[in-house]
């Protein structure tokens, strides 16, 4: 690493990320077996060396070998030497996480820090399954219901199923068949392993921002092996982990270097069947989370997988080899050219298929925020190992970890469905305290005289779900006025 940027490697000079220009955001682009990966090391341990805590998934597991110092081969002696490099075999400071709990840390969020909008789009729901859902967050918002895990939300959809008659008298239409296909995608979510990310304790923030002793910031790995195979979760969890970022992060303006750098492996996830108003959220949170010292790098296979107003504001890109066989192949190959400041000594598209493994185009932002012409460049070796880690190294790594113990024992509070089984077991008892109907009521026999004095109260022969519904939509006396306010993309705004 030089002292203002991060060395990827050299064209006829040193191309280096200048820190300064690290939160403008990037790109790392390239086919399957081109180098994005090792690109995505060098960033990663670059930036660490400089202070920056990063956050990257790593979906095939070959990212964890920065946690390893590296073991240089001959070609890759080779390859430095002729950079007039020295291999200074490292590791970076690492944290592994992992929504299933198995890799590493668990990772979890409540459901109330989600949100409608991101949940619905993690359980592919309708407009008008998406408008249900949001009637449920809110009614326990007003009655103090804590939706923590997956548990509580079925509680309530159960809730708002059995009284959705007066519900709807206060938020609209509410069909009972609409919260029963709610229920069942809640069923395929846990099927996928989706319970495990709810829940608490909650991630916080500050524990993807560390530092170790030495000033290098933490590279937190998210394990994707597995969860790659939900897709919607995965892009889901990590764009409500920018949201969360983007909301409870000040503002910094232009810092010296980023708070943090975070890589969104295969992005190509979080755009693809994605809603335009979802999309507009996401250029919304790109464009402002620059200036809350946050730099994010999209890694995929083509750029034409990034929408166009979000490629517009990547302005660090490293493009590695594409190949152009079919039309839309072709058609891909020419937004990556295109996107890059042209170099006169070269065709960018020609260059672009005729690269090797190691080799990329690079353009990055100078210091005057403006885009270099775009250079043929050898990226460097990295000083951390090539390779995925073994299970025992990655055991040893968390046994060493800073969070350990924080996050590995769940807790489970009470909160909604504790709650609505109290109301239940209350109002259970409630009715079969209500005397029975002697001989001679309407039924048959006798009536006895009146005892008015005696009678139940008018609320206790009121029926179980009339009670609930008129509790559900009243707010307690402990919350009136209390307002939560949705975050940018349906999460709620932390206090």
């Amino acid at each position: 690493m030089a002292d203002d940027g991060v060395l990827i490697g050299f064209s006829d000079h040193a191309e280096l990320l200048r820190l300064d220009r690290a939160n403008r955001h990037g790109l790392v682009a390239g086919a399957t077996g081109t180098g994005k990966t090792v690109t995505l090391q060098i960033l990663a341990q670059g930036l660490s060396d400089a202070g920056v805590p990063v956050f990257a998934a790593d979906v095939k597991g070959d990212l964890s070998g920065i946690a390893m110092a590296g073991a240089p081969n001959e070609k890759m002696l080779a390859r430095a030497a002729g950079m007039g490099l020295t291999i200074n075999p490292a590791a970076a400071p690492t944290v592994f996480w992992d929504l299933f709990g198995q890799d590493g840390h668990p990772i979890r969020a409540t459901v109330s820090e989600m949100g409608p909008v991101l949940l619905s789009r993690m359980l592919e729901l309708s407009d008008i399954q998406e408008g249900v859902l949001s009637v449920v967050f809110r009614a326990a918002d007003e009655e103090g219901l804590l939706l923590l895990d997956l548990k509580d939300l079925q509680a309530a959809l159960t809730f708002a199923a059995d009284n959705a008659k007066s519900l709807s008298a206060r938020y609209g239409a509410i069909a009972a068949a609409t919260v029963a296909t709610i229920q069942r995608k809640l069923l395929v979510l846990e099927d996928q392993g989706g319970a495990n990310l709810f829940g608490e304790p909650a991630l916080q923030l500050s524990d993807l921002m560390r530092t170790d002793g030495s000033g290098r910031g933490y590279v937190s790995i998210l394990a994707g092996q597995r969860l790659i195979s939900s897709p919607r979760l995965y892009a889901t969890f990590l764009l409500w982990l920018l949201s969360e970022l983007f909301e409870e992060l000040p503002e910094v303006g232009d810092p010296e270097k980023p708070r943090l750098a975070f890589f969104f492996d295969e992005a190509h996830l979080l755009f693809r069947d994605a809603p335009r108003p979802l999309l507009e959220k996401v250029e919304q949170v790109v464009r402002l989370i620059r200036s809350k010292g946050v730099g994010v790098y999209f890694v995929t296979q083509n750029p034409a997988d990034i929408p166009d107003t979000v490629l517009g504001q990547l302005g660090n890109r490293i493009q590695h080899a594409l190949r152009a066989y079919t039309p839309v192949e072709q058609r891909g190959l020419k937004a990556a050219s295109d996107s890059f400041r042209a170099n006169p000594a070269f065709d960018t598209a020609e260059a672009i298929q005729g690269l090797g493994v190691g080799e990329a185009l690079v353009s990055v932002l100078d210091e005057k925020g403006a885009p270099t012409v775009v250079q043929k460049t050898l990226v460097r070796p990295p000083a951390s190992r090539l390779g995925p880690l073994t299970p025992s190294e990655r055991a040893a790594v968390m046994a060493e970890s800073p969070v350990r113990g924080l996050y590995d024992e769940t807790k489970d509070r009470e909160s909604a469905y504790e709650m609505l089984q109290k109301r239940a077991a209350t109002a259970a008892a409630a009715a079969a305290s209500v005397p029975q109907a002697p001989a001679g009521s309407p039924w048959g026999g006798e009536a006895p005289e009146r005892e008015p004095a005696r009678r139940a109260p008018a609320r206790q022969r009121q029926g179980m779900g009339e009670a609930f519904a008129k509790s559900m939509l009243r707010t307690i006396g402990s919350q009136v006025g209390r307002e939560i306010i949705r975050g940018v993309l349906g999460g709620i705004r932390r206090r």
